[in-house]
């Protein structure tokens, strides 16, 4: 496999110098067809091991099955019913991964959003004519954004529902809550 600096040699005397890929590879002393590979690739080569996978794949049927009786059943509980003879931290951690499929939904669980993580966007049209001045009035479009974290509401009224209105808009009611959200 050839480094970062061989790909990018390679492909300066061919692009810079005009050489062919046979005059690359005999100038470096590469393969002609490593040569046809490096130009061929838009990035260069990154080495990737194969994936080993874990100890406790061959354990993960076994432990499903336990935590679909028991989905509260400890870590260590579950060690013992499958005969696990290595270190509890890769056990513990494939526990952890594999419980929330098969706890029950909570009840009484919220939906809560940190600061700035999400709002609600969306056009609304009122039922009643709305004075737009000059002795005018319509029913213009209005965009309403609704934080998800303070559920502060702000609004802003729209010549068009033309695609520049609203993205105007957007960017109006955003830059005026002081803040852009992440998401």
């Amino acid at each position: 496999m050839i480094g970062v600096e061989d790909w990018t040699e390679i492909r300066r005397l061919h692009r810079a110098e005009d050489l062919s890929a046979r005059a690359v590879a005999r100038q470096l002393g590469i393969s002609r067809s490593t040569v046809t590979r490096a130009l061929a690739s838009d990035r260069p080569p990154v080495y990737q091991r194969p994936l080993k996978g874990s100890a406790v794949d061959v354990f993960e049927p076994a432990i499903r099955e336990l935590l679909q009786q028991t989905p509260t059943m400890p870590a260590t509980v579950t060690a013992e019913r499958i005969c696990w003879t290595r270190g509890l931290t890769v056990l513990k951690e494939r526990v952890r991964e594999l419980r929330p499929a098969y706890l029950p939904v909570d009840p009484v669980s919220r939906t809560v959003y940190e600061p700035g993580e999400v709002a609600r966007c969306d056009l609304w049209f009122p039922a009643m004519d709305i004075p737009l001045g000059y002795g005018q009035s319509g029913c213009p479009p209005v965009l309403v954004i609704v934080s998800g974290y303070s559920r502060m509401i702000t609004s802003r009224t729209l010549p068009s529902r033309r695609t520049a209105d609203p993205i105007d808009g957007h960017w109006r009611l955003l830059t005026g809550c002081q803040a852009v959200p992440k998401t």
